[in-house]
């Protein structure tokens, strides 16, 4: 899933409006719909002031809630 699909699941589910998250982490409604369908990437700053708001990390926004990067962490190292 892209950095947008993980917002907008996370958002949903907590039942957060584009306008309180967007309000919260003091950027535009306008610019997180755009960052939720894929069109702009939020830098790290961002990610991380809406990561806050969602009451999540960073990382779940990067790599989603349910991701298990320690196989593939494993993998690199073994290759």
């Amino acid at each position: 899933m892209s950095v947008g699909e993980n917002i907008r699941r996370i958002r949903v589910k907590k039942e957060l409006t584009q306008a309180y998250v967007a309000a919260e982490a003091g950027i535009s409604q306008a610019m997180l719909c755009q960052i939720e369908r894929g069109t702009k990437n939020p830098s790290l700053q961002i990610g991380k002031e809406i990561a806050d708001v969602l009451g999540c990390k960073l990382e779940n926004l990067l790599v989603g809630e349910h991701s298990d990067t320690s196989g593939k962490k494993k993998e690199l190292q073994e290759v």
